[in-house]
């Protein structure tokens, strides 16, 4: 999040502003950051709500009132339920320290490392249904050192994540994407 706001605030990303920064927990490091940073916060505390159902309709409606063009999921630590995503379709997005389809889920880095593969990455991914399986946006490499442990694997991993995002945010607030299928187009490539 902090990298995306640095990024508009540099030109990096154009034609972009941060709405809002919502959170599902009100202790989450990423509120604070954007507060220090000026931006509208919204905490929508997921343990307020029994029913799932009622936590997403208050989400759907709270981001319908703002009239947002882009989700950029940072951090969301919860599966995006079908409501949110019907409700914005091809409008929400995440990154995933790993070169999907390999490694979804939790602990990409570790399964990485675990699996002995020679290069893993992030990609920037649009959000469907499932567990980090939706179109890919665009993807970076990173190459896997034999000493490499999760925590700079990681750190190494991060800092790609934050060129790549703004780079996929840059692309889709600019119109530059178009979605065939599983496949997504960068128009003019």
């Amino acid at each position: 999040m902090a990298a995306l706001a640095e990024s508009i605030k540099d030109n990096i990303i154009t034609n972009a502003r941060i709405v809002a920064v919502i959170s599902n927990n009100p202790k989450a490091a990423g509120i604070e950051k954007a507060k220090e940073l000026g931006l509208n916060t919204i905490i929508i505390n997921s343990k307020e709500y029994k029913d799932k159902n009622l936590y997403e309709e208050k989400l759907i409606e709270t981001l319908k009132n703002l009239d947002i063009d882009l989700i950029c999921l940072a951090g969301y630590m919860k599966i995006v339920g079908s409501k949110i995503i019907k409700s914005f379709h091809n409008k929400i997005i995440n990154i995933h320290p790993a070169l999907l389809p390999s490694f979804p889920g939790l602990d990409a880095q570790k399964q990485a490392l675990g699996y002995g593969v020679k290069v893993t990455g992030c990609t920037v991914h649009f959000v469907d249904e499932g567990m980090d399986t939706g179109p890919i946006i665009l993807q970076k490499s990173v190459k896997i050192k034999e000493n490499d442990t999760v925590e700079s694997l990681s750190n190494r991993i991060l800092e790609k994540e934050h060129i790549l995002y703004s780079e996929a945010v840059n692309l889709f607030v600019n119109d530059k994407l178009e979605i065939h299928g599983r496949k997504v187009f960068i128009k003019g490539e």
